[in-house]
């Protein structure tokens, strides 16, 4: 699961949490990190998919296929954990940078270099 630590993964899965469709397309989902590179998050959802967190869906019924990308049960999971970080964050209201950093590295869409 070397998935986890790399750069974007977090704000992917936490993108395909957010809202009420569980179900995003790949436009969709695109435009809504379009800070990540086209190449990094074609990259990163490939390794998402292969690692069993995310799953896509084809539906070629129609002229223009459509892909739709959704959490898994095993993603699902992995974002409660994020969630209880978060939690753990807030009750210690970033006593420290190190904390501080790590919170928004995991639980926000800011572009802060992750180390």
């Amino acid at each position: 699961m070397n998935i986890i630590g790399k750069r974007w993964t977090i704000h992917i899965l936490l993108e395909l949490y957010k809202g009420e469709k569980k179900e995003k397309r790949f436009n969709e989902l695109k435009r809504k990190l379009a800070y990540i590179t086209p190449k990094i998050f074609s990259e990163r959802l490939t390794e998402l998919e292969e690692e069993g967190l995310i799953a896509n869906k084809i539906d070629d019924s129609t002229n223009l296929p459509k892909s739709e990308y959704y959490l898994t049960e095993s993603g699902m999971d992995f974002v409660k954990i994020i969630q209880s970080i978060k939690l753990w964050g807030l009750k210690w209201k970033f006593q420290n940078e190190v904390v501080r950093r790590l919170f928004v590295c995991i639980v926000t869409t800011e572009r802060v270099e992750c180390k």
